[in-house]
């Protein structure tokens, strides 16, 4: 169990007014050691207390004791005691990757990602795999299925898709800036929920499919099937569920298929699109750095993030000459799934065309059966 202590000292309504009537203070060294043995305490309680399971961080919050200033009301000095936040746990959730010992994978590209696929697109020539039959959580990655099912229904892209209390996140609690009410066409949804990660966007493009949503995600697994991705399941449109699950295998050959559609090939590396929304203009960027990036030709792309995925990145680019599919899963760290792609490309740059597949160390775990409560999201 690792503890992680952070101190803060709250400061009191008015204290700004006792700066004319100042306290006496203790010596500083006196209140340093005060306050340290406050968080010691603190800290040694919380352990005691905070629940223990393996893969889990807990990490205690705390504030220094409670310490009085002297407020000036109606003409009198009265004496206001500054309360401490009491001592909380917060259980940091690992990805389902780090449960099953994934990162404990070595490769010789250090990848951060415990999961990695990079083969010739052409050829399907695998050029590097670690860990590729994993199945995992692919958070966002799920909305590049969501816009091959759109795109294929033939819906029309100017159809107007109003967002509704139905497309709200309740799965995460996470945010959105389309608000209920949104009204937008069809491609603007697609375009957000490629390039922006949009899960409200995503959401709606599946709840206006023919037949609702329990049709769309019907679609969507039906289109897995269709193109062999036997470890793939989709139970929603936009990736907050981490029972949206694949392997690097399966995605690759996702990624494959949805590059042969101009429209997600366009939307998903358009660097800025903005919207109108009533009076305003929203400006969206695109999740993936990369795509600005003038060392890259990035043909598609697509991010995702849940603490239950860790950070994840699929991509289609062109590489010495060849057209390649990257795919990185459970990415540790918020840049490292960028970091991991720099070090491919590097990789192939120096070694192709006389490069041979390489393949990461065999590690492959039975994945437990876990249930994450619901953590923050980002894409």
């Amino acid at each position: 169990m690792v503890l992680v202590v952070t101190v803060s000292v709250p400061l009191a309504a008015g204290a700004a007014a006792a700066k004319s009537h100042p306290v006496k203070k203790k010596p500083a060294a006196a209140a340093k050691a005060s306050a340290k043995a406050s968080v010691k305490v603190a800290a040694k309680a919380s352990a005691k207390s905070a629940p223990s399971a393996k893969g889990r961080a807990v990490v205690a919050r705390t504030s220094a004791s409670k310490h009085s200033v002297a407020v000036l009301r109606k003409g009198r000095h009265v004496a206001v005691r500054s309360r401490a936040p009491v001592v909380r746990a917060e259980v940091a959730r690992a990805s389902f990757g780090q449960l099953s010992g994934l990162h404990g994978t070595t490769d010789p590209l250090d990848l951060k990602s415990s999961v990695a696929l990079v083969l010739d697109q052409d050829t399907n020539e695998v050029l590097f795999s670690k860990n590729s039959q994993a199945v995992l959580p692919i958070a966002s990655i799920t909305k590049l299925m969501t816009a091959v099912v759109v795109t294929e229904a033939h819906l029309p892209l100017d159809e107007i898709l109003t967002v509704s209390q139905d497309d709200v996140d309740t799965e995460k609690g996470s945010s959105s800036r389309l608000a209920v009410g949104t009204s937008l066409t069809r491609e603007e949804m697609l375009h957000l929920a490629l390039m922006s990660s949009e899960n409200r966007a995503a959401h709606a493009l599946g709840r206006y499919y023919p037949g609702g949503l329990p049709a769309f995600v019907s679609a969507m697994n039906h289109k897995a099937a269709e193109l062999g991705m036997s470890d793939t399941r989709y139970v929603e449109p936009t990736g907050l569920s981490s029972r949206n699950q694949s392997s690097a295998r399966d995605l690759a050959t996702l990624v494959k298929h949805a590059h042969g559609h101009q429209i997600i090939r366009d939307l998903s590396t358009s660097l800025e699109y903005q919207v109108a929304v009533g009076q305003r203009q929203l400006q969206y960027h695109n999740t993936n750095g990369l795509v600005k990036n003038p060392e890259w030709e990035i043909g598609l792309q697509k991010t995702g993030y849940i603490s239950e995925a860790g950070r994840c990145l699929v991509m289609q680019a062109k590489l010495a000459g060849r057209q390649v599919i990257m795919v990185f899963l459970d990415s540790a760290g918020r840049y490292s799934r960028i970091g991991d792609a720099e070090r491919v490309r590097k990789w192939i740059n120096e070694t192709l065309p006389v490069a041979h597949p390489v393949t990461a160390a065999p590690h492959v775990p039975v994945l437990p059966t876990v249930t994450l409560t619901a953590p923050k999201v980002t894409s």
